[in-house]
């Protein structure tokens, strides 16, 4: 059992700047890939960014075409947390974010691969 507490959401202007976090607890954090998604009111729950356990040093993230470029997911297993960073924040980006973690080695793209979630933290970004 894996639980996940987001935090750092809030308002921000257009062009502007928030960290989330994930804070995790339970099992060998390291263990899991982790994985950002949003839902925007009205919408489906969709991914954002996903990143691999890191067993090693080696790791691996993928991220949706809409955030890539400005987003950047990071992890820091001593402190069970894992970060995204979203810079260039537009209008569209508006969602309730939540970190999700999944077992296993390889990161996942879809809700249905992550088997714990956080509560969700809310992202509003003003045109």
């Amino acid at each position: 059992q894996v639980q996940l507490v987001e935090s750092g959401g809030g308002l921000v202007q257009a062009g502007g700047s928030l960290r989330l976090s994930c804070a995790g607890s339970g099992r060998t954090f390291s263990r899991y890939a982790m994985g950002w998604f949003r839902q925007a009111p009205g919408k489906e729950r969709e991914f954002v960014v996903g990143i691999s356990w890191s067993g090693g040093s080696t790791y691996y993230t993928y991220y949706a075409d809409s955030v890539k470029g400005r987003f950047t997911i990071s992890r820091d297993n001593s402190n069970d947390t894992v970060y995204l960073q979203m810079n260039s924040l537009k209008f569209e980006d508006t969602a309730v974010y939540y970190c999700a973690a999944r077992s296993g080695l390889m990161l996942g793209y879809t809700v249905d691969e992550y088997n714990y979630w956080g509560q969700g933290t809310q992202v509003t970004v003003s045109s």
